[in-house]
């Protein structure tokens, strides 16, 4: 039986090396490919077809975000499975609502990766009872959206390492944004959620479960 070929994006080559040997050790899938960054990723989705794409939210440059959408635009057949560091609360919605097929985190069992890997290569979705509350939730009349509703994908981005304690100048590194370009967002975060400064923004998170007081 021939394996479905599965492609690898992340930027640590040491979290790649270990998904790798997990998914080699199946019977039905092998990693086939690997992208460290966008640039890299998108040029081996337009060089070839995979079954299923593992894909980080977070890798510098462009918004993990706009690389599903723009993968779904070019490939709208290739399953996409996010696999996070960040907790559920914080993007697994906005992905699932980008086109991915499923959500997990970095802290997630192998025997439960390759169950979404199966389910998704199938044509299914894989999410988690949390994940699934969590799209319940979200689909409420727009006059009740939070204010983090109002945020687009990179200034979401951008909000959640602020919360995480993150400085401008290591935000943009991350990103590849300047820090200038950073700050910006800032503000615009600050003025969209009607809040004063950054000790806001964290009590609104943690608040809103959108990250853990130990983060801090």
């Amino acid at each position: 039986m021939e394996k479905y070929k599965v492609l690898l994006a992340d930027d640590h080559a040491i979290i790649r090396d270990g998904l790798k040997q997990i998914i080699d050790d199946t019977d039905d899938f092998t990693v086939a490919g690997q992208a460290a960054n966008g640039n890299e990723l998108m040029q081996l989705v337009r060089d070839r077809d995979w079954g299923v794409l593992i894909l980080d939210i977070s890798m510098p440059g462009r918004s993990g975000l706009d690389l599903i959408r723009m993968i779904k635009d070019e490939k709208p057949e290739l399953p996409i499975l996010v696999l996070s560091m960040h907790h559920e609360e914080q993007y697994a919605v906005r992905a699932l609502q980008a086109g991915a097929s499923g959500y997990l985190t970095k802290e997630t069992d192998s025997e439960i990766l390759i169950a979404a890997i199966r389910q998704i290569a199938g044509g299914g979705v894989y999410v988690t009872q949390k994940v699934a509350e969590l799209m319940v939730h979200g689909i409420r009349p727009k006059t009740e959206h939070l204010p983090h509703d109002l945020l687009s994908d990179r200034e979401y981005e951008v909000f959640n390492m602020i919360v995480a304690g993150k400085g401008l100048t290591e935000i943009g590194a991350e990103l590849s944004l300047s820090v200038k370009t950073v700050s910006t967002h800032k503000t615009h975060i600050l003025q969209k959620m009607g809040l004063s400064n950054v000790a806001e923004l964290v009590r609104y998170a943690i608040s809103h479960e959108l990250a853990q007081p130990t983060d801090f």
